[in-house]
């Protein structure tokens, strides 16, 4: 029965781990990648979108990005969207496409950017923390109605726990790739 329990929380959990992925993956580093733009919401026509179903992002240099979109009339809204939304990138306008390039990361950046990692990072354990403990209050409830013995419900502690450290580990992980790639 704690198995169970256990088992419904797992999707939650990688949910986290997704979550956590795509959120490191819009922080800047040394180099130029697409997932820096290609999530910034932009408000065509009344419809909002993100960048990358409004057109092509590409890295033709390591600290460029080029924005080559569908139809040239969403250029200023995309601009204007990068503009409003990330700062530190300064688009231009060139031709068909816009061009954003990346300028060398100061230390002080290279804090912040670390500083709002870390912050993701807590964000991800505290959320992984409250799965744990929502689902060893299931466990406590169903051993309270006889549903699960008490040795059992130690046992779906212990690998509630087990479960626990092997999602953080993986938290860790990713936040240690992010850091090291910050610092150049």
């Amino acid at each position: 029965m704690y198995q169970q329990i256990i088992d419904n929380i797992k999707p939650e959990m990688e949910k986290v781990i997704d979550f956590t992925t795509k959120k490191l993956g819009g922080f800047r580093t040394g180099r130029a990648s697409p997932a820096l733009v290609e999530n910034i919401q932009v408000d065509c026509f009344g419809q909002v979108m993100p960048i990358s179903q409004l057109g092509s992002i590409s890295v033709p240099s390591p600290r460029q990005l080029s924005i080559q979109p569908w139809d040239v009339t969403y250029l200023p809204m995309i601009e204007k969207a990068i503009l409003n939304e990330a700062s530190g990138l300064s688009p231009a306008i060139v031709g068909e496409s816009i061009v954003i390039n990346l300028p060398q990361m100061s230390e002080e950046l290279r804090k912040e950017i670390i500083k709002a990692v870390s912050q993701v990072n807590d964000d991800a354990k505290r959320t992984i923390r409250k799965y744990r403990d929502e689902a060893w209050g299931e466990i406590q409830d169903k051993t309270r109605e006889g549903l699960i013995r008490e040795d059992d419900k130690f046992k779906g502690k212990d690998k509630l726990q087990e479960m626990v450290d092997s999602y953080n580990k993986k938290i860790d992980e990713l936040i240690d790739r992010k850091k090291k790639e910050i610092e150049g």
